[in-house]
């Protein structure tokens, strides 16, 4: 455990620096070809290079494979890693083309299909989300939740260091439920990379934002804290996988309710979101994101609860207490603007 530990760190600090160092590089390329400018719907009032998210992904990817590759014992299933890793590719290229070119939906979403499948049929057999249904029913409703999760992370990259504010503490934890036994080695480790590369995005996506993420960032992201959350949940620990993204998956799902309530077109872009109401509200972005960052760090505190107890009355007592802390969150971030949920005010 202390040499897995070790590795570990050293992963999370490689990452980092890998990250860091490929921006300072690529950060005048983007400039050039990859200038996102602001309109209407942005959260930035200047135009900014996108397209950070390359140097997260490369950086977690290469640190993960020259771990693997010089540690194999330590990979029960290395090809099914593999396809993880090259469904998360996919969706990088499908990222930067719509990153120089924006793509139509339901081309975006069929690449997504395919990548969300190749990781459903990388997961283990024997690995059941909802034990109660039956086996087929629970690989249907995983193979949407990636797709979900894909498309989640991406309509919550608005505003900068909110994937930063997310991904950190989500990840954090994960590796932390990793060494106590709750997912195998492998996943700890690209949890602890994806951590590093994110921490060291950080610096360029400190408001006002030098980098964005871009969707070649944003949707492999997505992806693999997905597949993560799944082996989570799948290795008995449902409330823990719950728990931890609650803020993004209440934000992004009551939002997409309200506009399907509304008949909006939901594949446009849009400010609607709670934390996009919070900026036109007044808040600064430090004080949403910093509400964000306490709010994930209080959701991985009562899943770590989880992890050591499994009695069914706590697990449904935490749920209640994190669905309290999102609720009041979310309140205060559209208290001056709505009065009822459906207000089209």
């Amino acid at each position: 455990m202390v040499w897995l530990s070790l590795l570990g760190f050293v992963s999370f600090l490689t990452a980092a620096a890998i990250t860091f160092g490929l921006l300072r590089r690529l950060r005048p390329l983007l400039t050039r070809y990859a200038l996102a400018k602001p309109n209407s719907r942005s959260s930035h009032k200047e135009a900014t290079p996108q397209g950070g998210g390359v140097a997260v992904i490369a950086a977690t990817a290469l640190v993960a494979g020259v771990v693997f590759i010089m540690f194999p014992g330590e990979i029960s299933a290395p090809l099914d890693l593999a396809a993880v890793f090259g469904a998360a590719v996919l969706l990088a290229l499908v990222g930067v083309t719509d990153d120089l070119r924006p793509l139509e939906a339901m081309p975006r979403l069929f690449l997504q299909a395919i990548a969300a499948a190749a990781v459903v049929a990388a997961l283990p057999p024997e690995l059941r989300v909802l034990p109660m249904v039956p086996w087929w029913i629970d690989r249907v409703l995983v193979f949407a939740g990636i797709i979900w999760f894909i498309n989640l992370v991406n309509f919550m990259d608005g505003i900068d260091w909110m994937t930063v504010a997310e991904v950190v503490p989500l990840t954090a934890a994960l590796a932390l439920f990793g060494f106590m036994g709750a997912l195998p080695w492998s996943a700890t480790l690209v949890a602890l990379a994806l951590c590093g590369a994110t921490i060291g995005f950080a610096p360029f996506n400190r408001p006002v934002a030098q980098v964005f993420l871009g969707d070649v960032g944003s949707l492999p992201i997505g992806l693999i804290l997905g597949w993560l959350l799944i082996l989570l949940a799948g290795n008995g620990y449902f409330t823990a996988a719950l728990l931890l993204p609650l803020y993004y998956l209440a934000d992004a799902t009551i939002t997409l309710l309200r506009r399907l309530a509304r008949r909006e077109q939901v594949t446009q872009a849009h400010r609607s979101h709670f934390y996009q109401r919070a900026a036109d509200n007044g808040f600064s972005v430090y004080q949403i994101v910093g509400r964000v960052f306490a709010a994930n760090i209080v959701l991985a505190g009562l899943a770590a609860v989880t992890v050591v107890n499994q009695s069914r009355v706590v697990h449904v007592f935490i749920v209640l207490v994190g669905s309290g802390v999102v609720a009041i969150l979310l309140w205060n971030f559209a208290r001056h603007t709505d009065r009822l949920f459906f207000s089209d005010q």
